[in-house]
């Protein structure tokens, strides 16, 4: 009989949500700089710089890689042959492990769980709870999977109940374009066929703890019919050109991850969950001799990557930029903002828009600004500010025009593409959408000088900051003109790509 501390499980989770907050696996990093060596798509290319060189700046600052800390999951196989030492259920013992995590004051992670979920959507203020599986199987171990998954890769999660007879590669590579770039690819697929459709669910979320080893399959050869599924599916969702952070490229997954289960002669269940640019996960075991140590990987693990912009980058002062001026912008275009900025998402916006329909006051003036959609993480010793990286800009799509046609916002920064919605209204009103690159939220965070909360400070990290900037990167997604690099540039890059092919 083994036994385990309570409080080893407990700092066991802890320290794994720490490690993963700043640390990449090793296979992920490797997989990203091979794609970043052979991509022919500039913007891509700097996309995954961006990525490259911001992961290994979290590795040495121990910072969050992205500023969506994620919500955790966590799988457990505990053998039959433990025993748990403490007063706490397993559930709690993992809870408080992420408590702890989320709330270190050495590297504060960002606490995005809503309680009352279609009501008060109350921040329950540590991250907590987790969602926890646990299974008990033979043996004297406690095995255990850790990850922190954010919620633009998670809201792209796809299910359906196929008929038997419907080809699962059709259907994939029918869903994949319609998940648009908010899930900030290059990343995996994780997909899980048969059971039910909760447990098509729950293998497509447990693939994904999986290492990237897709060139290996590829040399050895298919053994199974889920490895057919994952070479035929790496080829064919590569080939849809959608590229890195969807602006066009060569690659738009790592790996596909496949599991599946038997199921009722009746149905095909089939789920689909991204795994983003920010992949956090860890696996430890505990066998009774205390907590897990998870060694620190090696700096020179991580590639040097210099990113350049060049002498003719458009440089664009914030405070002074006119509505005249953003007209020239051209889309694909990098620019390097500085000055002042707002900042706003999805609970800003919405109240934003309840307070133009009863003719009250904002308590900013957006006439002319521009408005980056972010939700910070807490800064910790010296840092103005936390990791900052944009969130998906599509959420906010059904408050743009009010926004723009009341206001006279001129610009937005946000991730992956806008709906058409958003696009149109962008284009009557003359105004300009930037893209910042998900999963290079420490280093955006560098640019940040100052930040104060102008407005509604009761949100937390959803308050309207300012922020003071110098020299950001960012990409012209949607110009005044309304043409979008995100439809543009996959349909460039699919061209391209099927045709050298054919």
């Amino acid at each position: 009989m083994t036994v385990i501390r309570q409080e080893d499980l407990i700092q066991s989770v802890a320290d794994a949500l720490q490690y993963i907050s700043y640390y990449h696996p090793k296979d992920f990093i490797d997989a990203v700089h091979e794609a970043y060596q052979r991509e022919e798509s500039k913007a891509a290319k700097d996309a995954m710089a961006q990525i490259l060189i911001n992961s290994r700046m979290c590795a040495m600052g121990h910072r969050p890689i992205c500023q969506d800390t994620g919500i955790v999951t966590i799988m457990l196989k505990i053998g039959m042959d433990v025993k748990f030492e403490g007063d706490m259920s397993v559930e709690d013992m993992c809870n408080e492990g992420v408590r702890r995590a989320y709330m270190n004051p050495d590297n504060v992670l960002r606490a995005s769980i809503l309680a009352d979920p279609d009501g008060k959507r109350a921040n329950t203020k540590d991250n907590t709870p987790a969602i926890i599986h646990m299974k008990l199987i033979p043996g004297n171990t406690v095995d255990v999977e850790v990850a922190a998954k954010g919620g633009g890769s998670e809201a792209k999660t796809k299910f359906a109940m196929l008929n038997p007879s419907d080809s699962i590669v059709d259907w994939v590579l029918e869903q994949v374009p319609k998940m648009g770039a908010g899930w900030c690819p290059p990343g995996m697929l994780g997909i899980g066929i048969g059971g039910t459709a909760e447990k098509a669910m729950i293998m497509a979320k447990e693939s994904l703890m999986e290492p990237i080893n897709i060139h290996e399959l590829q040399a050895r050869g298919a053994q199974n019919r889920a490895e057919e599924l994952r070479l035929e599916l790496f080829e064919k969702v590569n080939k849809l050109g959608i590229g890195a952070q969807g602006l066009g490229g060569l690659t738009t997954v790592l790996d596909v991850k496949v599991l599946d289960y038997p199921t009722h002669a009746a149905n095909k269940p089939v789920a689909i969950i991204p795994n983003c640019a920010a992949t956090r996960h860890a696996h430890f075991v505990l066998d009774g001799s205390g907590p897990a140590a998870l060694a620190a990987p090696k700096l020179e693990d991580w590639p040097e990557i210099s990113w350049e912009v060049g002498d003719s980058v458009r440089r664009v002062n914030l405070n002074t930029v006119t509505e005249d001026d953003v007209k020239d912008w051209k889309t694909g275009e990098t620019i390097l903002l500085s000055g002042k900025m707002l900042t706003g998402r999805d609970a800003a916006h919405k109240r934003i828009v309840d307070m133009l329909n009863k003719g009250e006051e904002l308590p900013v003036d957006l006439k002319g600004r521009f408005i980056y959609y972010v939700g910070p993480v807490d800064p910790v010793r010296d840092e103005v500010v936390g990791p900052a990286g944009p969130t998906t800009a599509t959420r906010m799509d059904k408050f743009t025009r009010t926004v723009l046609e009341k206001t006279g916002l001129l610009g937005m920064i946000g991730k992956s593409e806008r709906g058409d919605v958003a696009i149109e209204a962008i284009k009557d009103n003359e105004a300009v959408y930037l893209m910042a690159v998900g999963g290079a939220a420490y280093l955006v965070s560098q640019a940040i000088k100052a930040a104060k909360v102008v407005g509604f400070e009761d949100l937390g990290m959803e308050a309207i900051y300012e922020f003071d900037v110098v020299d950001m990167p960012v990409t012209v997604a949607v110009d005044t003109k309304g043409e979008s690099v995100h439809k543009t540039g996959p349909q460039t890059w699919f061209k391209r790509i099927n045709a050298v092919e054919a």
